[in-house]
């Protein structure tokens, strides 16, 4: 894939989503969805701000912000009763930040004075709560963080605050990011409680990120950041019909978030569309993007007739997804095809030794790593105190009472130890070689697989039911991946996930609003309560 650099990508993206005049099929969809059975109120529409929520980008807010037909106090004030009105039914947010309006006009002032800090200057964002606020707990979802906040911001959220950006508070989480019980419950942490899934709340919104993606579906920010070390940005994102970007390794500083391992983490950015990712990733990596009014030349634009003219995808169809997920893969082919790229079917090589070597790496990563970020809290002091605090709180063991992830990493062999050593080294090796070669073989600009099944539904005794090994090349090589809403199977959303090289994000997410426009795939959710008799069989394990 042809590098770009994340400027030309956002002004080329900005340029098409202001010059969208007519409603887009995207808000007549939404428009349709909210006069549904089951959809809380108030629903997307703000006719107090001209705008929808559900639908509106961030380049058109700032347009209005601009023109000073909406304010960023007006427009955070929206989203917190929207807050108000519809997380009781979902649990995705876990606090608001009191100095949310505060923040909002301060953004004002500088809207009125000229001193606007970018794209994100004013808008709404949501941060996963494994990701340190020094004004706002950061738990992980854990009463053992649960006592006074960190001493300091995560750089992201110092990146952030620089930009503008209105800090609207923590959301709920897989609790350690999934990383404490063999069979665990993905959106349930003892502080937050169940994160349901605003399309069917009985369905589970998978992976750790799951508080982020719900807040973003239910439409109670614009943007949320998510954080994964192998499935918990994509899967979150898919299930619950977002985008979601998990970044290239190092291209969005880890510093104060709550980690698994260094090897693999990273924050990303998870969003309604494609181009509010993009404007997201460019404040948390530090790149310099143009206002988002800017325009002028840019031969790379990416227009809705060409974008993916030329293209070459190879599709990981992964048919153990089930075959209704595997007929929407044919359909999502076709749609592609007809807009003139070229899909090949591909299996990436090496899976079953990246499954092999994947979990006993993190284990070892995960002791040393968290052992190094509680000696920067109050209270347990090291992975053995964070042991003995869940056997000793029963609240803890009240959806799921195993922790035997931590009990594996506390025997884990250290990362001194060369036989771990050996193996991250194969295992990094393979999942660069799984991408590379495939791309290289096929002539390929980005694989494209299934993101997610169709959510399972929630069951705390039996815990989740998501092998999904579409996420593990990109997360285990550290190379960027990208969901896209691809379609629905039963109400239940489904996500594609596309993959490419390393450092390749903004040529990723070029294609990946090509892929958006294209699919149009996106609806509001209704919150159903319930649809279908029980959950897709698919496997089982934990999606961190």
């Amino acid at each position: 894939m042809r590098k770009r650099s994340l400027a030309t990508l956002i002004a080329a993206l900005v340029a098409g989503s202001l010059c969208a005049g007519a409603p887009s099929p995207r808000a007549e969809a939404a428009q349709a969805a909210r006069t549904g059975a089951g959809t809380p109120s108030p629903a997307g529409a703000a006719p107090q701000l001209g705008v929808d929520l559900d639908t509106v980008t961030i380049p058109q807010l700032q347009a209005r912000m601009a023109d000073g037909s909406l304010t960023s106090s007006a427009l955070t004030a929206a989203y917190l009763r929207r807050i108000k009105a519809i997380d009781p039914e979902i649990h995705a947010v876990l606090r608001t930040d009191p100095t949310a309006l505060r923040q909002a006009a301060a953004s004002d002032a500088r809207h009125r004075g000229g001193g606007v800090r970018g794209p994100l200057d004013g808008i709404p964002v949501l941060l996963k709560d494994n990701v340190n606020t020094r004004d706002l707990p950061t738990t992980a979802g854990s009463l053992a963080l649960a006592g006074s906040p960190p001493d300091a911001d995560a750089a992201l959220v110092a990146r952030l605050r620089d930009a503008g950006a209105v800090i609207l508070g923590k959301t709920n989480l897989s609790e350690w990011a999934n990383f404490r019980a063999a069979k665990p419950t993905s959106g349930w942490s003892a502080v937050g409680g169940q994160t349901r899934n605003p399309y069917v709340l009985d369905r589970n919104p998978c992976g750790s990120s799951s508080g982020s993606a719900a807040a973003l579906a239910a439409s109670l920010a614009q943007v949320a950041i998510g954080t994964e070390t192998d499935g918990s940005i994509v899967c979150p994102a898919g299930m619950n019909g977002v985008v979601g970007h998990k970044p290239s390794l190092g291209l969005v500083s880890r510093a104060g978030v709550v980690p698994i391992s260094a090897e693999q983490d990273t924050a990303g950015p998870m969003a309604r569309n494609v181009i509010d990712a993009a404007l997201t990733l460019a404040v948390l990596s530090g790149r310099d993007t143009a206002h988002p009014g800017a325009s002028g030349n840019h031969p790379d634009r990416l227009t809705r007739s060409t974008g993916l003219r030329g293209k070459r995808i190879g599709l990981w169809r992964l048919p153990s997804l089930g075959a209704k997920v595997d007929a929407l893969m044919t359909r999502t082919a076709q749609k592609l095809r007809s807009a003139g790229a070229e899909v090949v079917e591909v299996t990436p090589p090496y899976q079953k030794r990246l499954a092999a070597l994947e979990f006993p790496a993190l284990l070892s990563e995960f002791h040393r790593e968290i052992d190094a970020y509680l000696g920067t809290r109050n209270g347990p002091r090291n992975l053995a105190g964070l042991i003995e605090f869940n056997r000793t709180h029963p609240a803890e063991r009240s959806c799921f009472a195993g922790q035997e992830l931590f009990e594996q990493a506390l025997a884990a062999p250290p990362t001194t130890d060369p036989e771990y050593r050996a193996m991250r080294a194969e295992l990094t090796d393979l999942a660069r070689r799984s991408i590379d070669e495939t791309m290289a073989t096929h002539q390929l600009d980005a694989i494209a697989s299934p993101a997610n099944p169709p959510a399972w539904t929630t069951d705390c005794a039996r815990g989740d039911n998501d092998i999904i090994p579409s996420s593990t090349p990109a997360a285990v090589a550290g190379y960027p991946s990208l969901s896209v809403p691809a379609g629905f199977v039963d109400e239940l959303p489904v996500g594609l996930l596309l993959m490419a090289g390393d450092r390749e994000d903004a040529g990723l997410l070029s294609l990946g609003g090509a892929v958006e426009h294209r699919l149009d795939a996106w609806r509001a959710p209704r919150y159903l309560p319930s649809v279908g008799a029980g959950a897709p069989t698919v496997g089982a394990d934990a999606s961190r």
